[in-house]
């Protein structure tokens, strides 16, 4: 009997050191992985890392390639567009004016009433109306035939018959598709994006087409300014405040354009205007420098994008790719390890996980953290994760929110620098002693900067650390809203007072 009891003992021993080494392997192994995931996080925040010293060489960088934009045609990847638009509101303009903006399968049509002083705008209306995706393939007339009738029955609606009806009226065109510019009133289109493929249009000029469908409605109107949504956000600002210099637009897309001086833009030489100075379109999302903290994420998005290559600044910090980035990195993270579970369909398909849900899980300030677990489960399918993972989930946001919000910082410094106002006096890294520093103000508008918390935030913070605690007091980040819509009223108001152009060949 004892001999049986001692069996039993022995067995019972044996399988519970067999239970303990199972535990202890099931523990190690755990370890081991989340090691691993841990191994990850500090390679994306090592790559992803700005500090204050790199995103000053990102300035310089910015300034040396806005400087070569400026001096010949394809001498950057900045493309450094002129505008032509030399004379920006000043807040004393008077009248009604209207405006087009379009920049999608929507267009807008706006009619603003202007008080002529104290940058007042008295009045203003707005309509919204979609494009029939068949005239989006179709013809230049077509098309241009659709948005001039919209905007007949807009006026008629408006005016009701009024004396004004009989004036002639002065109309600023938001076109935000490649074209070359030839003057504040004309360009011509290089290629459609955004679903819009009308062949027999390329490479005409853009304000003839609408013109010419504006007469065949006999509307008596004048296509006064053709700008981009950046210089109308500008416009805006300018209005409201002299000291704006700059415009940035950060949302789906980014870009940025300032007013520079002439004899600065070396190739622009031949030129004059009234004011000694032109809004210069950078398209910085093309901007590259070998300082940018680019990440493995960042070069495969790059390479299996419609664009390899190109808008690289903009696949960093625009809403358009801050989702992607976080994708493929939790998805990086499930490949090496388990700790998110099996691999979805979802979380394997590009641009499931948008920017607005990386801000949502970001700025989840809950005990348990459930809008990450509800995003994760809704966006990705990604099942049952523990606070644990949640966690790491949401430093992956910070850590590439952080990146993009510093670097959008850094490219505006760079701008303030070329013009000087960045406390530098223009010379890579001096710093200005006198204290008559001038006041600046940067116009910006744009969902991703007016809707997330934690990039506003950020963004601000390194614009502090950049330009330092005896220059940054002076620059102002001014929000504007519908630049794009308002502005081209605006710039067509402003641009009414002149007989013709004031940019003109000598």
């Amino acid at each position: 009997m004892g001999r049986v009891v001692l069996g039993v003992a022995v067995g019972v021993a044996v399988a519970a050191c067999a239970v303990a080494a199972v535990m202890v392997g099931k523990r190690v192994r755990s370890k081991n992985k989340w090691r691993r995931v841990v191994g990850l996080l500090r390679e994306l925040e090592e790559a992803c890392e700005t500090t204050v010293g790199r995103l000053r060489q990102v300035v310089d960088a910015m300034a040396v390639e806005m400087h070569a934009g400026l001096a010949s045609e394809g001498g950057s990847k900045l493309k450094m567009l002129l505008t032509f638009v030399d004379k920006l509101p000043t807040g004393c303009e008077k009248g009604t004016y209207y405006a087009l903006d379009l920049g999608g399968t929507n267009f807008r049509v706006l009619r603003v009433q202007l008080g002529g002083e104290n940058s007042s705008i008295d009045d203003q209306d707005v309509q919204r109306q979609r494009i029939p995706e068949h005239l989006m393939t179709g013809t230049s007339e077509g098309l241009f035939d659709f948005i001039a009738s919209s905007l007949l029955q807009f006026i008629e609606r408006k005016e009701n018959g009024s004396e004004q009806s009989q004036q002639m009226r002065e109309l600023g065109f938001t076109f935000s598709f490649p074209m070359k510019q030839t003057s504040v009133s004309s360009g011509i289109l290089i290629k459609w994006t955004k679903g819009f493929a009308i062949e027999n249009m390329v490479g005409k000029e853009v304000a003839v087409c609408l013109q010419q469908a504006l007469a065949r409605r006999d509307l008596n109107m004048r296509v006064a300014a053709l700008v981009n949504d950046t210089v109308g956000t500008l416009a805006l600002g300018h209005y409201h405040d002299a000291d704006t210099v700059a415009a940035v637009i950060i949302g789906t897309g980014t870009n940025a354009c300032y007013l520079e001086r002439i004899d600065a833009i070396i190739k622009c030489q031949g030129h004059l205007t009234t004011s000694g100075g032109m809004v210069v379109n950078m398209e910085w999302g093309n901007f590259w420098s070998s300082h940018l903290p680019r990440t493995s994420y960042d070069i495969e998005l790059d390479a299996g994008s419609p664009n390899p290559n190109d808008q690289v600044f903009e696949k960093m910090i625009s809403g358009m790719y801050l989702g992607d980035i976080v994708r493929r990195v939790i998805l990086k993270m499930s490949q090496e390890t388990d700790v998110f579970g099996p691999i979805s369909s979802k979380l394997l398909e590009p641009f499931n996980l948008s920017t607005p849900s990386v801000a949502a899980m970001h700025e989840d300030d809950s005990p348990e953290l459930t809008e990450v677990e509800r995003i994760l489960k809704h966006d990705l399918e990604i099942q049952d994760v523990s606070l644990k993972v949640r966690k790491l989930v949401l430093k992956i946001c910070d850590v590439v929110t952080r990146r993009a919000a510093r670097l959008a910082a850094a490219g505006i410094v760079g701008i303030l620098k070329k013009i000087g106002r960045d406390g530098s006096g223009g010379m890579a890294g001096g710093r200005r002693s006198d204290t008559n520093i001038r006041r600046t103000v940067v116009a910006i508008e744009g969902s991703l900067y007016t809707k997330y918390a934690m990039f506003r935030e950020y963004l601000h913070e390194a614009l502090s650390e950049i330009l330092g605690e005896d220059i940054a007091p002076h620059v102002v980040l001014r929000l504007t809203e519908d630049g794009p819509g308002i502005g081209a009223a605006l710039l067509a108001a402003s641009q009414s007072t002149q007989s013709v152009d004031s940019v003109q060949q000598s």
